[in-house]
């Protein structure tokens, strides 16, 4: 059985830094990762994605630049190191994984989903 935990969200000030960490387990490969997050009142979004190896990564325009997606296949973990961070970037995030090769931007190429993390940016 698939699953998807993750951690490490919380409060934060604007201009601080968080790191999310996602463990999965269940398989032993998992081709893409990916990191979603939903506001409140609106739909799910993309954040972030990156295949197995590290050497095709995807942001979303919103948190290119702030935002780093990293992977650590020994320790079955995904990270989304996160800074600059604005109360917009307030949301719950979720970790995702798909069975497709290549990264997708696309909610409904995932399969897996974790239960999320909350992260609240003050201003």
């Amino acid at each position: 059985q698939v699953q998807l935990v993750e951690s490490g969200g919380g409060l934060v000030q604007a201009g601080g830094s968080l790191r999310l960490s996602c463990v999965t387990s269940g398989r032993t490969y998992f081709p893409v990762m990916g990191w979603f997050r939903q506001a409140p009142g609106k739909e799910r979004e993309f954040v972030a994605a990156i295949n197995w190896r590290g050497s095709s990564i995807l942001y979303a325009d919103s948190v290119k630049d702030r935002f780093t997606i990293s992977r650590d296949n020994a320790k079955n973990t995904v990270y989304l190191q996160m800074s600059s961070l604005k109360p917009e970037d307030t949301a719950i995030y979720y970790c995702a994984t798909t069975l497709r090769v290549g990264v997708s931007a696309q909610t409904v190429d995932y399969n897996y989903w974790g239960q999320g993390t909350q992260v609240t940016v003050s201003s």
